[in-house]
């Protein structure tokens, strides 16, 4: 069954969000509802009656007779913990079936978020642990990479900062976390043993609370017999801290107090309370989970430590992202600052921390499949030969497109310069005349100028024909996944090794050209009446001078092509004469002359080149592979 929405589903220690993306649209998740609530604690009752119960159902709902909170970890085989997690998410699973907020079955794809600091063995573990809920199709994905998801597509990171470095500050409940996103890439900054969580506060708080109580004894006895009346406790613990970090000015006076309420019964009641003053000496107090350390300065140990790693990579985030419930605390947005300092780094708290990392979650598992799918059609393009037949219907325009500059360049650069030394008796014969013009027809060819024109026609070349065709089958692709059609075009001035092809204008052809214009020269003008005076008789001279008494003597027959090759071979013909038979005016009728001719060799030759012509064909495919797949992975973070 095709997938129609991904669920982000963001199992917290301390709360649970779910928020749905659908796949073929682009519009932002929508957060779902357990009990009418959007947030709910992560918290699992049993009932009963009414069977399991969660979040906040399971707090309020009398005749509760069993209550776990706050049971988020690394997987491991306890089985009460296996037992919990495994039942807590097929009871979240079967409510959203329930209300019809999702599909459910195969047509809904979970993404379920873990900590960054966890191994990729640990993450495996975990999504076998959760497929035990019953969920067809399930994936576990960083919070961190959900984090950063979710302040893309919110638009609170401009392209330049997604492909920067990005340091994203997660703090939760039972972890803080640190992911470096470089270029795009998560990098997890592991400190080891990581329980730096919110939660420890909330511990402190209780302790507290516990420690001056009047019914301490009595309480320590019913929270043993009935655990679940302790966890309730905590979370009036927890509700107290929330409420003081979101208010915290109001209690800076010391006669105000963020409290929390939990009754046991009718006669005993359990009110934690913090202000100002409290919580500073809550959070600067050793804590036994921390190694007695205070949770401020493992706070502040760890940014150091964050820092210190990323100062061994030489590298300077350009922007801190801050996420978890535990990040609305404003003193670690001081020491995050502290130790980022702006101008170089922009500290950014997310605004709902709270649904930041399921509607991260949703965006993720969208943005894998049509990430996905983008990558398919691009990979349609290589895998069909479109761009191998793309190229090949071009190949004649490139032919056409190298004859003339080709031509004009062997007549400007190798005919002329050769015409013109034999015009000044710098060359004894016209045989020199054809050796010397094969020498510069050889030696142009090679020049940087000849390749600079080859250069110029090939990429000419590539841009008016290759890449108008290429656009009309990327255009499409960018249309259909909503990124601009710039992101697969290739609108920067393209490499020219990239199409240009190794050219071998032959040895044989070069000399079939030259001895074309020799024979031109030969066959016109007063060279061609010497010809014609010597096969009459009426000029002898140039006979004896040519062959020889004793061959005259012979009888040796004579006829125009015979006398053409002496003349060519042997004629020195005087200097003083030369500019008659070749005068400059000659010369520009002569390279008038032979340019058609030379257009159509060079031509037939460059067609002939099949092997030339089917290297460059494999080579632009490949250069154009390469380059869009590049591309690809430039743009793919458009994608919504």
């Amino acid at each position: 069954m095709e997938i129609l929405e991904t669920i982000g589903f963001d199992l917290g220690h301390g709360e649970t969000a779910v928020a749905k993306a659908i796949v073929e649209s682009i519009e932002p998740p929508q957060m779902l509802e357990i009990n009418n609530k959007k947030n709910q604690v992560t918290a699992l009752g049993w009932h009963p009656k009414l069977g399991y119960l969660v979040g906040e159902q399971a707090l309020i709902q009398a005749g509760v007779t069993q209550l776990t909170i706050s049971f988020k970890q690394k997987p491991n085989n306890d089985p009460k913990y296996r037992e919990t997690i495994s039942t807590f998410v097929a009871t979240y699973y079967r409510l959203l079936k329930e209300s019809k907020q999702v599909e459910g079955g195969e047509g809904s794809y979970f993404y379920i978020g873990c900590p960054s600091g966890w191994s990729v063995s640990d993450r495996t573990e975990y999504q076998k642990l959760l497929q035990e809920a019953g969920i067809p199709r399930l994936n576990v994905v960083p919070e961190s990479r959900a984090a950063f998801m979710q302040a893309k597509e919110a638009g609170k990171l401009e392209y330049d900062k997604l492909v920067a470095s990005v340091l994203i500050v997660d703090i939760g409940s039972s972890t803080t976390d640190f992911t470096l996103v470089k270029s795009l890439e998560e990098i997890p900054i592991d400190f080891g043993s990581n329980t730096l969580g919110a939660s420890l506060i909330d511990k402190a708080i209780f302790a507290r609370t516990l420690a001056n109580h009047e019914q301490k004894a009595l309480l320590e006895k019913v929270f043993q017999e009935y655990p679940h009346h302790q966890a309730r406790c905590e979370l009036a613990c927890r509700k107290a801290k929330e409420d003081y970090f979101s208010n915290e000015q109001l209690y800076s006076d010391p006669e105000s107090f963020a409290r929390g309420f939990e009754s046991i019964n009718e006669q005993i009641y359990f009110i934690p309370q913090v202000n100002k003053l409290m919580m500073e000496e809550i959070l600067n107090q050793p804590l036994p989970e921390l190694k007695l350390h205070s949770w401020m300065r493992s706070f502040r140990d760890s940014l150091t430590e964050a820092k210190e790693k990323l100062d061994e990579l030489g590298i300077v985030p350009k922007l801190v992202l801050m996420t978890g419930g535990a990040s609305r605390m404003k003193f670690t947005h001081f020491l995050c600052q502290e130790m980022f300092p702006e101008p170089e780094t922009l500290l950014r708290p997310d605004p709902e921390p709270e649904r930041c990392i399921a509607m991260g979650l949703a965006r993720v598992g969208r943005w894998d499949l049509r990430a996905a799918a983008f990558k398919q059609e691009v990979n349609k393009l290589f895998t069909s030969n479109q761009l191998k037949g793309l190229i090949e219907r071009q190949i004649p325009e490139l032919i056409e497109s190298l004859t003339k500059p080709l031509t004009d360049g062997l007549i400007v650069n190798a005919v002329k310069p050769g015409l013109k030394d034999w015009q000044k008796n710098k060359i004894r014969t016209l045989a020199d005349l054809e050796t010397s013009l094969i020498s510069r027809a050889e030696q142009w060819l090679k020049s940087d100028l000849a390749g600079q024109i080859i250069n110029n026609q090939c990429t000419s070349w590539f841009n008016k024909k290759i890449q108008p065709d290429l656009a009309a089958q990327t255009d499409p692709i960018c249309r259909k996944f909503q990124i601009p059609r710039s992101s697969l075009r290739f609108e920067d001035s393209i490499d020219p090794n990239f199409v240009n092809p190794e050219l071998r204008i032959g040895d044989a052809i070069i000399a079939e050209t030259v001895a074309f214009i020799v024979n031109v020269i030969i066959g016109g003008g007063a060279v061609a009446s010497i010809i014609t005076l010597i096969l009459t008789g009426h000029l002898t001279w140039p006979i004896a001078l040519v062959y020889g008494a004793s061959l005259m003597a012979a009888g040796m027959e004579l006829n125009r092509k015979t006398v053409q090759e002496v003349i060519k071979t042997n004629v020195d013909v005087p200097g003083w004469i030369r500019s008659s038979f070749l005068g400059d005016r000659k010369i520009e009728d002569i390279c008038e002359q032979i340019k058609p001719e030379l257009q159509k060799v060079i031509q037939e030759q460059l067609t002939a080149d099949q092997e030339a012509f089917d290297k460059l064909i494999g080579k632009v495919e490949q250069g154009l592979q390469k380059t869009l797949s590049t591309k690809v992975q430039s743009c793919i973070i458009l994608i919504q």
